[in-house]
């Protein structure tokens, strides 16, 4: 890449694209982030829920021990730019919730992506992983998306379930319900790998001390005490578990449910063109076991009860 952008030429490829600086950083390890980024320009207004766009020259370094990546030296000067979730600061750091807003940096989850499962390699979360604090970046001046709290009304239980960080919107969504003083059910459920993957772990426990409406059910499927007895959140629904820890029936009538993360976990179904029938992917996702008991999944500009995000 040297061979072909001067130090001036990436400073000024810095100054033309990036319009947001990287103000804190936390790592829970290496394949794991929680990034504050400030803009240039005022944040626009927007849901707890919707999602913003991030993005870096391919100029900028990589972190080793990622797919090894080919560029032509015409791709050498473009931004690589993708949606990312918004997450949010939930409590301060005197541990109480959060109270101030709007806020004037936004807050994303993201994990490093080392391998695509394609010839062309991560473009963006190598370089990602590779800022600093105080570090440039591109941030869209967009935020948008309908994976909201809109549907939900006052006397609503809401579920929230998620993989990885695509806890990410919930996080934001929890905040908003409690701090605006939901008094229904919360139920937060995020099923990762290891422990070490929940970023956000020991926020949601506190939450659950000083919220006696909120329940947050974290699921691990590799440490030594998953052999044998691995559970997914599918599992969840089908052993009465989940209801269990909402500690009420699942509701069709008074119950939202959320969904972000892994397709496979969610299982998004299409309808059959000729005729108009549901068709469910397999291994079978939340989404069918939810219709079985009831719920439907929003459809168009129709809104059910059951939502999903694609963007994590």
């Amino acid at each position: 890449m040297d061979d072909y952008l001067t130090p001036a030429q990436i400073q000024q490829l810095r100054k033309t694209h990036y319009n947001a600086t990287l103000i804190h950083l936390r790592k829970p390890h290496s394949d794991l982030a929680v990034m504050r980024v400030r803009p240039d320009f005022a944040i626009p207004p927007h849901k707890p829920g919707q999602y913003g766009t991030l993005g870096l020259g391919n100029w900028e370094p990589r972190v080793p021990g990622c797919q090894e990546e080919h560029l032509s030296p015409s791709d050498w000067t473009r931004v690589v730019r993708r949606a990312y979730s918004l997450s949010h600061p939930i409590l301060d750091e005197q541990g109480r919730l959060i109270e101030r807003e709007p806020l004037d940096f936004l807050e994303f989850y993201i994990v490093l992506v080392r391998e695509s499962g394609s010839e062309k390699a991560p473009a963006l979360t190598p370089r990602l992983f590779a800022l600093r604090e105080g570090d440039r970046l591109y941030l869209g001046e967009k935020i948008t998306g309908h994976y909201t709290l809109d549907p939900v009304r006052p006397e609503d239980t809401v579920i929230f379930l998620s993989t990885g960080t695509g806890e990410a919107p919930h996080n934001y969504m929890t905040w908003h319900l409690l701090r605006h003083g939901h008094r229904q059910p919360i139920l937060a459920v995020c099923c990762v790998r290891y422990w070490r993957d929940l970023a956000y772990l020991e926020t949601h426990r506190r939450l659950s001390e000083m919220f006696a409406n909120y329940r947050y059910l974290p699921l691990t499927t590799r440490e030594p005490e998953n052999l044998g007895r691995k559970m997914y959140i599918q599992d969840l629904i089908t052993s009465g578990e989940l209801e269990k820890a909402l500690g009420r029936p699942l509701d069709p009538a008074t119950t939202h449910v959320y969904l972000c993360g892994n397709p496979k976990m969610i299982g998004v179904p299409k309808r059959d063109p000729k005729t108009g029938q549901w068709q469910f992917p397999q291994p079978t996702g939340v989404v069918e076991l939810l219709m079985q008991r009831g719920f439907r999944p929003d459809e168009g500009k129709v809104r059910g009860n059951i939502h999903f995000e694609e963007y994590w």
